[in-house]
């Protein structure tokens, strides 16, 4: 089974060719990074102008790196949601295009689930028994049970507010960093000291596993504005690097021990960590050490395959379709902002 994947659903528009769910032949992705960093956040409009530029470039070019035509693949699978409506609409139009023009079956995937696929491509396999999964980007924070890698993946907790990466984001802007934020707190908090600032860690209660980051964004902003503001950092008490790191370990806390939290409560010895996030040094430093500790089988991809991409979905599709066959009502299927 040959698919084309698609993926627009907020900044990337990617295109992929994958080969049974596994093999990849040929990944393509086009940033919109350098058209959203002036505004330190994506700016929809503007992240939809730019897929319908790129969404016919980057899906020729997949075809081209995969030495394939478009003849050659057996079906399209593209992102329906959750995201930015403007964006996965550009996705979605050009697949039921190529569909209704080339007479190729349409798979809709779910883009979180195309993230923990994510996790399986490089390592040529998948875990044996039941997993715990953590989606963590800029819009995401969330996790699912998945019974097997057939299944789809069950719900369990998510963010009430502000996701991690929009978190790191929004920090990033308030002490005049740059975007993305979540790349730079990262590599600041290499020279800092994570123990430096108390900052609180939000657990909901014992049995929650839910998340909230406001309340941490909210503590770094009384913070800066404590010593006058971020154009009066270099005066500050500590350095910028120490309120980076000790930022960037509260919301790693909170990420580590819920998961430890689901991982136990489900008796799952898999525990699989994806999303944009999920190329955060000081995350997969911190998961590996507790999937020492814990005894699990620890699945996070390259760092490559952590952003969006369209081999994800393209992978995920797979399962997809063996798990409930090709999308009937293909020029009806529409966008979904919301999806768990």
């Amino acid at each position: 089974m040959i698919i084309l994947g698609i993926e627009s659903s907020c900044d990337e528009t990617a295109a992929a060719i994958v080969k049974n769910g596994l093999e990849i032949l040929s990944n393509v992705v086009s940033s919109q990074i350098a058209v959203h960093s002036p505004f330190g956040g994506v700016v929809p409009e503007l992240a939809s102008r730019k897929h319908v530029e790129a969404i016919l470039v980057v899906i020729d070019r997949a075809l081209k790196d995969a030495l394939l035509q478009i003849d050659d693949i057996d079906a399209i699978a593209v992102t329906r949601g959750p995201g930015l409506i403007g964006s996965l609409l550009v996705g979605l139009s050009a697949a039921k295009a190529l569909s209704y023009s080339l007479n190729k079956p349409i798979i809709d995937v779910n883009h979180l689930e195309g993230h923990i696929h994510a996790a399986f491509i490089c390592e040529g396999k998948y875990p044996k028994g039941p997993s715990v999964c953590l989606v963590v980007s800029g819009g995401h924070s969330a996790l699912y049970y998945l019974k097997s890698v057939e299944n789809r993946p069950e719900f369990l907790g998510g963010t009430l507010d502000d996701a991690a990466g929009e978190a790191f984001d929004k920090v990033a802007k308030l002490l005049k960093l740059g975007y993305p934020g979540g790349v730079i707190i990262d590599k600041l908090s290499e020279k800092g000291n994570p123990q430096a600032i108390d900052f609180p860690r939000a657990f909901l209660g014992k049995e929650s596993l839910d998340f909230s980051f406001s309340g941490l964004k909210t503590a770094v902003v009384n913070f800066v504005k404590k010593y006058g503001g971020p154009e009066q950092i270099e005066s500050f008490p500590v350095k910028i690097e120490d309120i980076a790191a000790s930022f960037q370990e509260a919301v790693v806390d909170v990420l580590v021990q819920k998961t430890r939290l689901a991982a136990k409560r489900h008796k799952a010895k898999n525990v699989i960590v994806v999303g944009g996030v999920a190329a955060n040094r000081r995350l997969r430093e911190r998961f590996v050490e507790a999937a020492t500790f814990e005894g699990w089988q620890l699945f996070i991809p390259p760092i490559h395959l952590c952003t969006d991409n369209a081999a994800m979905i393209a992978a995920a599709g797979y399962f997809v379709w063996k798990r409930k066959g090709f999308c009937r009502n293909t020029l009806e299927l529409d966008a979904l902002s919301r999806w768990l």
